[in-house]
């Protein structure tokens, strides 16, 4: 559910229809009243604050997947990380969180180098200019998935600065969402993954 917009009223009816058909409901951009309202209809409901998000998972004990890791490169950036990391847990996957390695302190981003060469897909968070994504799509082999952000001084133009060079990376296999949008992101993150890991269990199967 994108609750921006929408009446409380609105996200809880729709919480509520969504909750019966599955296990799992997720609404981002949710206000606490939002979510208050929602909660008349769903007990069990719960609320993200750095996220945003109303969410609900009945299933929790369900197996998730490795193989995805969030970056981000500020702590003002970190709304849209978990945001990011909420789609792909509910999602069925396991996120591996990178947070404080912005190009202000490239030094870094070198522990975790290894990380992101043995993920599947990496989902980099980050404002400004924007930079970290072309770092890191150069020093893997993954898909990466940009996603630029609001954060920045006047001249960031809430957050078009970071997009417009994220889409001008000249690194190979860079793909950008729209602004703050980690939703997209990790929904997208979350098909890459789901493709990879199913994959692997026909390839096991077949040996």
């Amino acid at each position: 559910i994108f609750c921006a917009g929408k009446t409380p009223e609105q996200v809880a009816v729709i919480a509520a229809r969504l909750a019966e058909r599955g296990p799992r409901v997720l609404g981002t951009r949710a206000s606490r009243e939002q979510y208050e309202a929602a909660l008349a209809y769903l007990p069990d409901l719960q609320y993200h604050t750095l996220a945003r998000c109303l969410w609900l998972d009945r299933d929790p004990d369900a197996p998730r997947h490795a193989g995805v890791v969030v970056a981000a490169a500020g702590t003002s950036d970190l709304s849209v990380l978990e945001e990011a990391v909420l789609t792909l847990t509910l999602m069925g996957h396991a996120p591996h969180r990178i947070v404080d390695v912005g190009v202000a302190g490239l030094h870094r981003l070198l522990p975790p180098i290894p990380t992101l060469q043995n993920a599947n897909v990496v989902v980099v968070v980050a404002g400004m200019e924007g930079a970290l994504a072309s770092v890191v799509g150069g020093l893997t082999a993954a898909p990466v998935i940009a996603v630029p952000t609001s954060v920045g001084y006047g001249a960031s133009f809430g957050g078009l600065a970071a997009l417009l060079a994220m889409l001008n990376s000249c690194a190979s296999g860079v793909a950008v969402v729209n602004i703050d949008n980690g939703y997209g992101a990790g929904h997208m993150a979350a098909l890459i993954n789901q493709r990879i890991v199913d994959a692997q269990v026909l390839e096991r199967k077949a040996t």
